[in-house]
């Protein structure tokens, strides 16, 4: 995978799954992240063709629970980002993931409290040595693609040193968010500090922080020198913001979405939770729509609240061979 000039959906726990990712790319992402997923989770799963979706599912073995789901259309581009604290463990990971996916990469910058208290996302950052041994294990058994997705150290020159050793493990690109670990998401990025690790790098580097509409794009690729650009929240809100054009109008965006997690059997939660975040930006949960979102109960309920009834049991005729189910 090239890495160069690309425009990147970020890893977002909880709403990275396959019909944000594929919408994503049918408004000019190149490249998507799914959500972050421990290294232990995906051990416990099964590969297994669902061939009502055509999609490739990760099940957790004895469950019905489906922990990454992934299809043909988006190989060549949907990278699996993992949580990790241990090399061995991340390659027996990653093995199984890895020929249908376009890369794997490694999460070194969660802030959250689960990921660092198990030694994982942001807590890497302070262990130069098990980030080499993680990223330089991968790189020697995979043929897929490494990366890492990292967060601003202290200092600058602290992140620079930090990026230069992950260079030298062979990776293809380094991912870097413009914040620091104690930085809330209202803080602005501080893009200068990106452009600390561009300049001393020759593998492209990924920026990533405080990108909400097309023209921030252009933005922070001057301020940083940074040919490739991830978004995260921008996204969220509306996934066209990768349309040179200027963004859709946020309710098609979000009925398309609704579309796409018909489609492809979404989570029931995930896609609630992802349509609670575009009500959030543009609007408020406590209006009627955001009531009825939340009491709704199935996809048929959805379908009903953003007018897809039809295309719902269009769907549902052609998988089961049946009107809708509930």
């Amino acid at each position: 995978m090239d890495y160069h000039n690309k425009l990147v959906l970020a890893p977002m726990v909880r709403v990275g799954t396959l019909p944000l990712r594929l919408l994503a790319a049918q408004y000019g992402a190149d490249i998507t992240y799914g959500e972050e997923i421990i290294d232990h989770r995906i051990l416990k799963c099964d590969r297994t063709l669902n061939e009502l979706n055509g999609t490739t599912d990760f099940v957790e073995k004895g469950t019905e629970v489906v922990a990454f789901r992934t299809c043909d259309q988006e190989r060549n581009q949907v990278v699996f980002q993992m949580g990790t604290s241990d090399a061995v463990r991340a390659l027996s990971a990653a093995q199984l993931v890895a020929k249908d996916v376009a890369a794997i990469d490694v999460n070194m910058g969660c802030p959250k409290a689960f990921s660092v208290q198990g030694g994982m996302g942001s807590a890497l950052l302070s262990k130069p040595d098990l980030i080499h041994d993680i990223l330089t294990t991968l790189r020697r058994n995979l043929s897929t693609p490494v990366t890492c997705k990292i967060r601003l150290l202290k200092s600058p020159n602290d992140t620079v040193e930090l990026a230069r050793r992950i260079e030298k493990t062979g990776v293809s690109a380094l991912a870097v968010h413009g914040r620091k670990v104690p930085d809330r998401p209202r803080d602005p990025a501080k893009w200068n500090e990106i452009a600390d690790v561009v300049s001393a790098l020759s593998i492209p580097v990924i920026a990533n922080g405080d990108v909400f509409e097309y023209n921030d794009i252009q933005r922070i690729k001057s301020a940083t020198g940074a040919t490739s650009v991830m978004v995260a929240r921008g996204a969220l809100w509306n996934a066209s913001i990768f349309l040179p054009e200027g963004e859709l109008p946020y309710e098609e965006v979000k009925r398309e979405y609704l579309r796409k997690c018909i489609l492809w059997d979404n989570d029931l939660k995930s896609t609630k939770q992802t349509l609670r975040e575009m009500i959030m930006h543009y609007s408020c949960l406590e209006f009627p729509e955001g009531k009825a979102l939340n009491k709704s109960e199935s996809m048929a309920d959805l379908a009903e609240l953003y007018g897809q009834e039809e295309y719902y049991q269009f769907v549902c005729k052609t998988r089961f061979g049946v009107d809708g189910y509930r």
